[in-house]
């Protein structure tokens, strides 16, 4: 997205985050202003740096896109904001305890995207969901207002949580990639090949690792409301929200009996809204 010269750095991540369609929009509707304008921001600069992996066809043009971002980050951090993006976010980072550090590792996760495209075991492609998802989640909890450092291991965990919860979504759409995020242990488990995901070929065992892969979400999701301390739930509401979608999301995909290789199942705008309200107001998720 190009930034019009009439257009104000709010405005464009505010366009960034609502064009995007994604469920964790709906969660920032019900913020308070400070919190909003930084958690939209935030999540404007993870749609860049995820963007250039998915746009950007040629590795090494996006190689050097995602250095550019790195560099811009260290450059924003000392005071030199380049991007509107940057522009929009730093005048928060030392309210809500934003450091380059966070910015650089969710860098370093979509970098992976770039040289790997299959994870030997579920160790790896855990190392790779706390880069693009664990440490989101942490930085998020630290916006709408952590106060229990036990609140960053919940929201490392429901980060996770939601990147599987997307794996099992965008297995044909990662496929037509040429990428496989399902651990290949897991699919030697239950004796499913690669080239059938590439292929996007259905089967019965393509369905149990799938079945499999839900029942790891799931649990996921319960182990992060564990850790989640009575004192932070209130400030961690927007979470919650985002985990009702996301846990209606792959209750969908379940039922439906996993159609991901050939098609994306989402919910509607209005469904999500609906779910993020229910736990504002009464706390259900």
């Amino acid at each position: 997205m190009a930034q019009s010269p009439s257009m104000t750095p709010q405005q464009y991540v505010q366009d960034k985050a609502a064009s995007s369609g994604s469920s964790f929009y709906y969660a920032f509707l019900f913020l308070p202003k400070p919190k909003r304008l930084c958690i939209t921001a935030f999540y404007a600069f993870c749609r860049e740096v995820d963007d250039v992996v998915d746009e950007v066809t040629e590795m090494g043009l996006a190689a050097s896109k995602l250095a550019w971002w790195r560099q811009a980050v260290l450059d924003a951090f000392q005071g030199q904001s380049q991007h509107p993006v940057l522009k929009a976010l730093m005048p928060w980072t030392a309210e809500f305890g934003i450091t380059s550090h966070h910015l650089l590792s969710i860098i370093e996760g979509c970098e992976m995207d770039l040289t790997q495209t299959r994870y030997l075991d579920r160790a790896g492609l855990e190392r790779y969901c706390h880069l693009v998802a664990g440490v989101v989640g942490e930085v998020s909890a630290l916006i709408f207002g952590q106060r229990s450092d036990q609140t960053t291991q919940y929201a490392h965990t429901l980060g996770q949580a939601f990147q599987l919860t997307n794996i099992i979504r965008d297995v044909g759409e990662d496929a037509l990639r040429g990428r496989i995020y399902l651990p290949i242990s897991d699919l030697q488990s239950f004796d499913v090949k690669a080239h059938e995901i590439l292929n996007r070929v259905d089967s019965s065992r393509f369905q149990a690792l799938m079945t499999h892969q839900a029942q790891m979400a799931k649990a996921l999701y319960a182990q992060a409301f564990e850790l989640l301390p009575a004192k932070d739930r209130r400030a961690q509401k927007p979470g919650l929200m985002m985990a009702s979608i996301y846990r209606t999301l792959l209750n969908e995909i379940e039922r439906a009996n996993f159609p991901v290789l050939t098609q994306r199942v989402s919910l509607t705008p209005i469904r999500k809204l609906w779910l993020a309200w229910r736990v504002q107001a009464l706390g259900l998720y």
